[in-house]
């Protein structure tokens, strides 16, 4: 009596079924995809046009070219470039340690109404004019930091920095940096206030558990987590003190010079500065030598972008710039 073997079980490919898009969705993406397109097309352009335009003062004779005067253009753009980095990092010294602190009263200490108006203030600081900060600065802010940049000289002129003749005017590369500071303020204090915010709470309660104080569970568990998102606030106001022009000019004159003094009249001027007082007499080729400065400017960025952005990949892992 034979059998007969049952019949081998049947088998499907898998159905994959393809989600229906809604018109929203669809809409959605294009728009998005759309503005990452035109945001490297408008780099792109802004590169191409720099580049352009600094070919004929990189390769013009100095001798005959207006603002070089005989002098190399690499030479001429160094002074500019060492004030837009000295007067910068001046600003963000003094900002970082603000902006952090004031971060943490409005997140972890003061009372949610008081924070609430103390973090519209500091917000509201953004929306001022730079020309507005320049006028106070210039007319104002210079001339009552002059008695303390007097006093300073006196007790603390054996310090290099502070060494040499105080301006009479107060408006020297070191108030230039402060009115910066107090720009980049509000930027900086607005990121690391919402980044300080979203620290897990289970990380704070742990901390606070464990028998900790206040201030060691932010060393603990805020400062670890938020080191990402504070190194890219500190970088991003970087870039606003790097990039501004009306503040600093009209705090500074234009002299061209290398000196880590910063209580002379003889500053550095930045690039932004140069640029904007030099703007209105620039004919031929000399326009052309105050775009290669902001070439120059653009690279001096654009490196710090990304020297912040390969600090903060490496601190990714518990932080909240993820």
């Amino acid at each position: 009596m034979t059998t007969s073997a049952p019949p081998a079980a049947e088998t499907s490919a898998p159905v994959t079924t393809k989600a229906k898009k809604r018109p929203g969705d669809v809409a959605f993406s294009g728009t998005a995809l759309g503005a990452g397109i035109v945001i490297l097309a408008v780099l792109a352009a802004v590169t191409f046009f720099l580049i352009a335009q600094s070919i004929p003062a990189l390769t013009a004779d100095p001798e005959g070219t207006q603002f070089l005067n005989g002098t190399p253009f690499l030479q001429y753009v160094w002074p500019f470039v060492f004030g837009t980095i000295w007067a910068s990092f001046m600003a963000l010294l003094v900002a970082a340690p603000l902006s952090i602190g004031v971060a943490l009263f409005i997140s972890h200490y003061a009372p949610r109404r008081l924070a609430s108006v103390i973090g519209y203030v500091v917000d509201l600081l953004a929306a001022i004019p730079s020309v507005v900060y320049g006028l106070w600065g210039a007319l104002v802010f210079s001339r009552i930091l002059q008695p303390f940049y007097v006093e300073l000289n006196e007790r603390g002129g054996w310090i290099f920095v502070f060494s040499g003749q105080p301006s009479p005017t107060g408006r020297t590369i070191l108030t230039a940096s402060l009115v910066l500071a107090v720009m980049i303020l509000p930027i900086m204090t607005a990121i690391c206030r919402e980044v300080f915010l979203q620290t897990p709470k289970l990380h704070e309660e742990a901390a606070l558990a464990l028998g900790a104080t206040r201030w060691e569970m932010i060393r603990m568990a805020v400062f670890p987590f938020g080191r990402g998102g504070m190194v890219s606030a500190a970088m991003l106001a970087l870039g606003r003190a790097l990039g501004e022009t009306m503040a600093v000019t009209m705090v500074l004159s234009a002299t061209g010079v290398v000196s880590f003094q910063v209580l002379t009249s003889s500053n550095p001027t930045p690039i932004p500065a140069n640029i904007a007082l030099n703007f209105g007499e620039a004919y031929g080729t000399g326009t052309n030598v105050l775009i290669a400065t902001g070439l120059i400017l653009f690279i001096v960025t654009f490196a710090v972008n990304a020297i912040a952005r390969w600090i903060v990949n490496r601190r990714a892992e518990f932080s909240g710039a993820n």
